[in-house]
């Protein structure tokens, strides 16, 4: 099974996005990147890892949104196993798109194209500032 831990945005401006979520919601900064095909903000609320990323090349942005979209880009699963999660998203008609699982424990992310193109990260190492695993809160007493 998996837990979605990791919601990546595609934005102009991360820092001036990270700043209106850490205003406005009380998230976290856990990190930065910047490398060849990125720019970015990485927030927490202690459970989910937001990513606000300006992609440099359009590789990386994907064809079908270029450099210029502006929304959700992706969204990350937090699994258990990677081979077992790869061969039941192949089964369900999910296409490989890039990444590859990293040997030692280091971070990484295998990117798919669900049935209807939204891409979908898979890793079993985490994300920055995520949980994955959350104690449910205990059912209210109706009244």
């Amino acid at each position: 099974m998996g837990k979605l831990r990791h919601i990546a945005m595609q934005v102009p401006d991360p820092h001036k996005a990270a700043e209106f979520y850490m205003r406005v919601f009380g998230m976290k900064k856990v990190g930065e990147t910047d490398w060849e095909n990125a720019r970015g903000v990485y927030l927490s609320d202690g459970v989910i890892n937001l990513a606000l990323l300006d992609y440099k090349t359009v590789e990386a942005a994907g064809e079908d949104r270029g450099c210029d979209f502006v929304g959700i880009h992706h969204i990350g699963f937090w699994v258990d196993d990677v081979a077992k999660t790869r061969k039941a998203i192949e089964a369900q008609g999910g296409k490989y798109w890039m990444g590859e699982p990293v040997e030692g424990g280091g971070f990484y992310e295998v990117k798919y194209r669900d049935p209807n193109g939204v891409v979908v990260d898979i890793t079993a190492n985490g994300w920055g500032g995520a949980a994955k695993d959350v104690v449910a809160a205990p059912e209210k007493a109706k009244v």
